[in-house]
């Protein structure tokens, strides 16, 4: 079957790399293996017997380039998945950002630069004799460093975990230039949106968890406020959080939607309205590279925190967490502040809601 305009473009972005340096694209190969994915997830692996009859897991233990299955004709497969479900573009679509943000994270873990004593030497102040000056040294660097790794995974995934779910309950993300949410006090301001679904006139608050410590007191009015500029724009507010932990702060949240006569649904509700939402295949994606690493997450999170080492050796970083090991094999440069692919100044704004 011919591709539709919106489908020859959305394959047209995968193919291309990325914003920064660090930027991915997908390859045919690629684009193949994630197809064999699909075909698997929606037990349609009968239907393409010129497939690998074993492929190796998504979230699995590879590095996220090795996943790749050649000598094929992506064109001819992906042609036949949409002629056995129409929606699989959707599913393609949102698999195929997920991996594009592992393997950019990946890339991010093999080249991220070890900070500069400028950035570090002053906050030795704060600890200084309570370990030698080359102790004390080493473990600036290597705290910074950590603190980079992890702004930077709280960046792409900004970048992924809204939008993909927005896609996938047949809506999109939007930014506050774009959005059809306009604030009460000022309408010419629009509002950045998780998820707009034009259909059933909905706006959605997406959230993996609310907590005691949320934003600072103008960013929580702003939260508060949401609902309400929802409803004055003729969209039903609709807010979604994935763990049910009870606090003041969702109390209040919780509140503010239902007076403006929105929809709120948290734990167990949230995940089954979003599968609800997306219908059968996409309920499919949400509940394997969605709801299920998130839940295991959150099931084995650590009462006591385990033992940690870091490492860097012959150009291998190595990290050990209780008796597991990952390593990681950096890029040349990659010991030297070179600058490649730096956080943003607005690196604030990308962060996952919390």
């Amino acid at each position: 079957m011919a591709l539709s305009k919106t489908q020859e473009a959305f394959l047209t972005k995968i193919r291309t790399v990325g914003g920064g340096e660090l930027g991915v694209a997908l390859d045919d190969d690629a684009c193949s293996y994630l197809v064999a994915v699909i075909a698997k997830d929606l037990g349609l692996t009968k239907r393409f017997p010129e497939l690998p009859k074993t492929i190796p897991p998504f979230f699995g233990k590879d590095h996220p380039a090795k996943l790749r299955a050649g000598k094929l004709n992506f064109r001819a497969l992906f042609e036949k998945l949409l002629s056995l479900r129409q929606d699989a573009d959707t599913y393609f679509y949102c698999l195929a950002n997920l991996h594009k943000a592992r393997l950019k994270y990946a890339r991010i873990l093999e080249a991220q630069p070890l900070p500069t004593v400028d950035q570090v030497g002053p906050r030795g102040l704060l600890q200084y004799g309570s370990l030698s000056p080359k102790a004390l040294a080493g473990f600036l660097y290597w705290r910074k460093w950590i603190f980079d790794i992890d702004n930077r995974a709280a960046q792409e995934t900004g970048y992924l975990f809204e939008p993909i779910i927005a896609h996938a309950i047949g809506g999109i993300a939007v930014s506050a230039s774009k959005s059809p949410i306009r604030r009460i006090r000022n309408k010419a301001e629009g509002r950045q949106v998780d998820c707009v679904r034009e259909s059933d006139r909905r706006a959605y608050e997406i959230k993996l968890r609310v907590t005691i410590a949320a934003s600072g007191q103008g960013r929580w009015q702003e939260e508060l406020t949401f609902p309400s500029d929802c409803r004055a724009s003729r969209f039903t507010p609709v807010l979604i959080v994935l763990d049910p932990t009870p606090n003041p702060k969702l109390t209040e949240l919780r509140r503010a939607f239902l007076e403006a006569k929105g929809e709120v649904y948290i734990g167990s509700d949230a995940w089954k309205h979003l599968e609800v939402t997306a219908g059968e295949t996409m309920s499919t994606f949400i509940q394997k590279y969605v709801r299920e690493p998130i839940q295991s997450l959150l099931k084995e999170s650590p009462e006591n925190l385990p033992d940690m080492h870091l490492a860097l050796k012959e150009g291998r970083l190595l990290i050990g967490v209780g008796r597991e090991l990952l390593e990681i094999k950096r890029a040349p440069t990659a010991d030297l502040d070179s600058g490649v692919d730096s956080l943003p100044d607005d690196v604030d704004n990308h962060f996952p809601s919390s």
